[in-house]
């Protein structure tokens, strides 16, 4: 007997707005009891800027979250207390290594409740972290989208979070058409089968059209040396100044974790659709093999790269969960698959494929343009003035010393969130087309762009020994065979 379909709600899923919440964040915690936490995330550049968010960290009240009642308190405060993590660790001349009680406390308990780990993630960044600018129209429209909070105060800052808001609420409705296609194949409807990736392959193309509004606002320099560095997490950090990573102080038992950063690879959409499609990633670097594919009609291959099991851990329990189920019921591929004969439906498929590699290869221009070019520029470029504007954080000096005329080492970059950059990103852009149906679409889709169309990003992270960097929009760390990942926006 085949598995349940899903039900999003059961997931907390909107039909809608998909993985973003049905109602808009709150934008502050209705209980004044938390005021202070409120009180620092408002006032978090001045306190970034005066050097003075440490210690005001340190002086704060013990809150206790007996004090949050419904899911979006519990949102908002694992928001807040994401940015003012990252800002206590990233805020002075070094990093912060340990987290004192009063914020390791009541962020542990609100991790525990919305499974999340202690630090500030694409849910905290992205999903919980907006409102519209005007009620009565569309989330979709990132013209009408504001953040709550950001830990710079730029508006580049807030404009790449926004884009993830605005590809969120569009790819919404995506959830349901996906669920419908999985019931009609599962009644040899080839016809809503086939209108339902029509309607998903025009979504994903709006998707990309979004991805490319990125360069808009969000000025390239700004993000690499001004906002990148806050996002950085604590995993693979020794050269950063964090060896065993951030020690998590609960007054009890004080505990050394390591996480990675925020990064727009924790976001459940685009996994979602690999999911539906049947896309498969592998390890970067291995190439395409014969392994069968799963013995169980309907029940799709259990993941082989360790990279996407590795993010659901940063996202919100119930989208992991939802993402799980329809890994059991994912059956598109198999359907058409076994249905050459119908061209309209064998179209449609390859449709989706060819929208979603198209908005890979956004991506690879996005990278090239936002890390790698700045980190290109940034090496040999001698120190800026020591004004409190030009003053580097923590961050930015251990991410990007060659900033300050140091000879520049690739192996000492770290960061957060990321993957083997061009290597991989390349190879997840050639998998998302090995399922072509058709063989002309096949032979299309699973042949690269002319490289002249990007800028020569070959060489960055390749070694004579084969070692490769790991490199996400939040920076680069070394990476050992095991990993790799989806492609990050």
């Amino acid at each position: 007997m085949l598995p349940p379909i899903p039900i999003p709600s059961d997931y907390g899923i909107s039909p809608d707005s998909g993985f973003l919440p049905s109602e808009p964040p709150l934008e502050q915690l209705p209980d004044p009891y938390y005021s202070k936490w409120e009180w620092i995330v408002s006032n978090i550049q001045s306190l970034l800027m005066s050097r003075r968010i440490r210690r005001t960290v340190d002086t704060m009240p013990m809150l206790s979250t007996s004090y949050l009642r419904e899911e979006p308190e519990w949102r908002r405060a694992y928001s807040i207390l994401g940015f003012i993590l990252h800002a206590y660790v990233w805020g002075g001349t070094k990093p912060a290594e340990t987290i004192p009680p009063q914020l390791t406390v009541p962020l542990l308990e609100v991790c525990a409740h919305l499974e999340l780990p202690p630090v500030a993630t694409y849910a905290g960044l992205v999903l919980w972290n907006f409102k519209p600018i005007f009620c009565d129209e569309p989330v979709d429209n990132i013209d009408n989208l504001a953040c709550l909070n950001t830990l710079t105060g730029s508006l580049d800052e807030q404009w790449f979070y926004l884009v993830s808001v605005a590809i969120e609420a569009r790819g919404g409705p995506a959830i349901s058409i996906v669920l419908q296609a999985i019931t009609a194949a599962r009644i040899g409807n080839s016809r809503i089968v086939t209108e339902c990736l029509q309607a998903l392959a025009e979504m994903i193309d709006e998707i990309g059209t979004l991805l490319e509004r990125m360069y808009e606002h969000c000025d390239p320099y700004v993000f690499y040396h001004r906002i990148r560095p806050y996002l950085a997490g604590s995993k693979n950090m020794a050269d950063a100044g964090l060896p065993n990573g951030l020690l998590y102080d609960d007054g009890h038992n004080p505990e050394y974790r390591q996480y990675g950063g925020g990064s727009n690879a924790q976001s459940s959409l685009i996994q979602f659709f690999d999911i539906a499609l049947g896309i498969e990633h592998r390890p970067t670097g291995e190439t395409r093999t014969s392994t069968p594919p799963s013995d169980k009609p309907g029940i799709a291959a259990a993941p082989r790269h360790g990279f996407i099991q590795e993010m659901r851990s940063y996202m919100p329990g119930q989208h992991r969960r939802f993402l799980e189920h329809i890994s059991t019921v994912a059956n598109i591929r198999e359907y058409v698959e076994t249905r050459h004969s119908d061209k309209a439906l064998s179209l449609a498929y390859d449709a989706c494929l060819s929208m979603l590699r198209a908005m890979r290869d956004k991506h690879i221009q996005i990278v090239s343009r936002y890390i790698i070019i700045q980190s290109h520029n940034a090496r040999g470029r001698p120190a800026r003035s020591s004004s409190p504007q030009r003053r580097s954080s923590a961050a930015t000096l251990n991410l990007a010393t060659a900033r300050h005329g140091e000879k520049p080492d690739s192996k000492k970059l770290r960061g957060t969130g990321g993957t083997a950059l061009i290597p991989f990103l390349k190879q997840a852009r050639d998998e998302t087309g090995e399922p072509a149906i058709d063989a002309w679409a096949r032979r299309l889709l699973t042949t690269g762009p002319a490289e002249s169309s990007f800028a020569p990003l070959s060489k960055l992270g390749e070694h004579p020994d084969g070692h490769l960097e790991v490199v996400g929009l939040s920076g680069t760390w070394a990476m050992d065979d095991s990993e790799g990942g989806i492609c990050h926006w």
